[in-house]
């Protein structure tokens, strides 16, 4: 593992992050093309690559909110975002399926976490699906409530970390 780099996301990662976030996400749930590419273009602080060996193999990104509202889809293109609001919005945490399983995504949150905290980020908000509470739960995150978004047509649950 000694090959690995957490790096800033830039526009020229876009086709390969999308790529990835449409292998590794079900149906409608990833996100297009176009809202990558805002994420990336609006707050790169926000938005975490992992490369091994000088490949992008997956990636957090976030937008930062002084009210959260989780079931907000328009947040998902940042409409509402302040890079300077104490809240992190979790929208993907997304992993090559080829990468998967290997620990990569437990390293890549890690990172996140420790990254948020140097930005005196106050808490982390994400929306996952059940089998992936109890993960969430072993790095901090407190379980809130079901969700009220059916984002991609699909139940999720609210979770927040206090940092």
């Amino acid at each position: 593992m000694s090959n690995l780099t957490f790096r800033n996301a830039t526009l020229a990662d876009v086709d390969r992050c999308y790529t990835i976030e449409t292998e590794a996400y079900e149906g409608d749930e990833a996100a297009t093309r176009e809202k990558i590419a805002t994420r990336i273009a609006q707050y790169s602080q926000g938005f975490i690559c992992l490369e091994i060996a000088g490949e992008v193999v997956g990636f957090i990104n976030a937008g930062c909110a002084w009210d959260v509202v989780m079931s907000d889809e328009a947040f998902k293109e940042l409409i509402g975002h302040d890079p300077a609001a104490p809240n992190v919005v979790i929208m993907s945490v997304v992993l090559d399926p080829a990468y998967q399983g290997k620990g990569y995504a437990s390293l890549m949150m890690r990172h996140f976490i420790d990254t948020m905290k140097q930005m005196d980020k106050q808490t982390i908000h994400l929306m996952c699906k059940t089998r992936h509470v109890d993960l969430y739960k072993k790095f901090g995150y407190q379980y809130i409530k079901p969700s009220e978004s059916d984002h991609g047509g699909m139940a999720w649950h609210e979770m927040l970390m206090t940092l």
